[in-house]
């Protein structure tokens, strides 16, 4: 069977001034893939992923999200319908609870997805925070902050989870432990990372789109875009 696109992007560009960010880009993300995104500093990676979730709007192009176009919608609208995104800064609520964080996400779960009932401390055991649910978030470590937004992501039951830098400020047990939450949580959700650790995007992705300068560079499975002398040159090789 024909592998089902979930999200496409046809022309989408985004200045800044006299700075093109991202340059005129066709996208398309398979249902149930896992998709990185590498790139140097400045390529235009977190703006691209901006436009996909709506935090920005483009100045060209469109967005399309199971098959509803999405150029146009809000960043609320289209977390309902099933769109996750957690920000490569943090934003947890500071002052609540670890369990309080994960009630306010999963005010926009979609229930229409089906799957376990949805358990908060199941949630937070999952991504290592078992035992955390009554602290203050703003007095968790910086690592565990990015753990809390991955599980805020998770409540939410997505069709589409986007993570941004999300190893970031995490040891190595803590790695090890998110790539098994993800291979776990891709049974049933397409996901979408940056990702700057290239052995977690070795070991995760199926398919890599490295983009430079606001362009896609290359794009394809993980030893093509290893072979690949323009990427070497431009990302992996420096």
């Amino acid at each position: 069977m024909a592998a089902v696109t979930l999200l496409k992007a046809r022309r989408l560009s985004k200045s800044f001034g006299g700075v093109r960010a991202v340059q005129a880009v066709d996208f398309d993300l398979r249902e149930g893939e896992i998709r990185a995104i590498i790139g140097p500093n400045g390529a235009g990676k977190t703006t691209f992923v901006d436009l996909l979730c709506g935090r920005i709007a483009a100045n060209q192009g469109t967005v399309e999200f199971a098959g509803c176009d999405i150029t146009a919608l809000a960043v609320h609208r289209r977390v309902r319908l099933g769109i996750a995104y957690t920000f490569q800064i943090t934003s947890i609520f500071a002052n609540l609870t670890v369990l309080e964080n994960i009630a306010i996400a999963a005010q926009n779960r979609l229930p229409e997805r089906g799957g376990a009932p949805f358990d908060a401390i199941e949630t937070l055991r999952r991504v290592g925070l078992g035992g955390q649910e009554n602290r203050r978030a703003g007095a968790l470590a910086y690592g565990h902050q990015r753990l809390l937004e991955a599980a805020m992501g998770l409540s939410l039951n997505p069709r589409l989870l986007i993570f941004d830098e999300p190893t970031q400020g995490l040891s190595d047990g803590e790695i090890q432990g998110f790539c098994d939450l993800l291979a776990d949580a891709n049974r049933s959700t397409t996901i979408l990372l940056i990702e700057h650790n290239m052995p977690v995007v070795m070991k995760l992705a199926r398919r890599i789109t490295v983009f430079d300068r606001g362009r896609v560079l290359a794009e394809g499975a993980p030893r093509d875009i290893q072979d690949n002398a323009a990427v070497q040159a431009a990302y992996l090789g420096q």
